[in-house]
């Protein structure tokens, strides 16, 4: 099979590692190798929080600048920081509700317009799916469901070779019972945003 390579990039408490752990699981499930990587920063105090997961015989999870197939932003100015790992056949997924940084809350910095931030991200992918997964995630019942949201429009692409039952199954195997009738909601949220943009 050829070799898909995601990065996921998110603000700590976004769900990033669960959503992870879920594509891994799914993967698993439908018998694909894969390799997954986790860049922790400054999570706990809202930094950033990077996955690389690599679908495959690749030997490696290190994905270099321009060979992501595939980049998830739970945050936009975080999808934006990582356009270098882009090239123009990606497709990129970004959330459009906003967690401005510290730095922007004290007024030492300014937070990227929405408009821009999206002009940039086209100019540079293949595609662009933007949506406000915040919203969706409230729809579904739980804000915290964000990350389900997201992981139901990547899954919509179907460039990844996991079907949607693999996913919702891994969902099952990962994620609390008390939450995953909320979680399978925002999942088909995402699946059906990204399925219009």
């Amino acid at each position: 099979m050829d070799i898909k390579r995601l990065i996921i990039v998110a603000v700590g408490g976004q769900g990033n590692l669960l959503a992870s752990s879920v594509l891994g699981e799914a993967a698993l499930l439908a018998n694909v190798p894969v390799r997954m990587s986790e860049i922790h920063g400054m999570a706990q105090r809202g930094g950033v929080v990077e996955s690389a997961i690599v679908f495959g015989d690749a030997k490696s999870t290190i994905i270099s600048d321009g060979e992501a197939d595939l980049l998830v932003g739970f945050e936009p100015s975080e999808t934006l920081r990582a356009l270098n790992k882009c090239n123009n056949k990606t497709v990129a997924i970004t959330n459009l509700s906003p967690m401005p940084p510290f730095t922007v809350a004290i007024g030492k910095g300014v937070y990227p317009d929405l408009n821009d931030l999206q002009e940039k991200l086209r100019a540079k992918t293949a595609k662009l799916i933007a949506f406000d997964a915040v919203a969706l995630a409230k729809t579904a019942g739980n804000v915290l469901s964000v990350n389900m949201v997201l992981l139901g429009a990547l899954t919509q692409t179907a460039i990844l070779p996991m079907s949607v039952e693999h996913t919702k199954q891994a969902m099952k195997n990962k994620t609390k019972p008390a939450f995953l009738d909320l979680n399978l909601k925002a999942f088909d949220l995402g699946y059906e945003a990204a399925a219009g943009a």
